[in-house]
């Protein structure tokens, strides 16, 4: 590895830090604002309804979700409709870091409110694979954290990688 190499490596890792913080900040001001959708299913139906109020899906799963067959063909279709319909989107390859986001962010609605949906007890975890963040209908997102996201999508498809991989900072 080349002295050159080695910079352009440690620059990519800086930038990949900052987009993690970018969209740590994303998602706690969508949460603030209630703009966020959780859950494969719930999120399939609001692409459905109002795909043009998306800016940005997440996809998260770890190493036991690769094995799910289910969930992959979820992740599959919703991929191709994001792309299909210019939504951003990211793989967040953490879920545990991103549930604590969701979660604590929340004191815990989220995942009582998933729960409720699903018909379950308060013990069934909720579906944290796929979250959307929406336009507030206040008005439109003049957010620079947003703004970076996007951007880093939108350099990711030029390059040939449609479903960029980013990685959320522990804390």
């Amino acid at each position: 590895m080349t002295l050159e190499e080695f910079a352009a490596g440690e620059q990519k890792t800086e930038g990949m830090d900052k987009v993690g913080d970018a969209l740590e900040e994303v998602l706690s001001k969508a949460l603030s604002q209630r703009s966020i959708t959780v859950g494969v299913y719930e999120a399939a139906k609001l692409l459905n309804v109002d795909p043009d109020n998306v800016v940005l899906c997440l996809l998260a799963a770890d190493e036991d979700d690769d094995r799910d067959v289910a969930l992959q063909i979820h992740f599959t279709l919703i991929q191709a409709f994001c792309c299909e319909n210019d939504i951003n989107i990211l793989r967040v390859s953490n879920p545990g870091r991103l549930a604590e986001l969701l979660l604590l962010g929340t004191g815990g609605s989220a995942a009582a409110t998933a729960a409720a949906a699903s018909g379950g007890g308060a013990e069934q975890p909720p579906d944290l694979h796929c979250v959307l963040v929406t336009n507030p209908h206040s008005s439109q997102w003049k957010d620079p954290a947003l703004s970076q996201l996007i951007c880093f999508c939108r350099e990711s498809r030029y390059m040939d990688q449609w479903v960029p991989v980013i990685n959320l900072p522990e804390r």
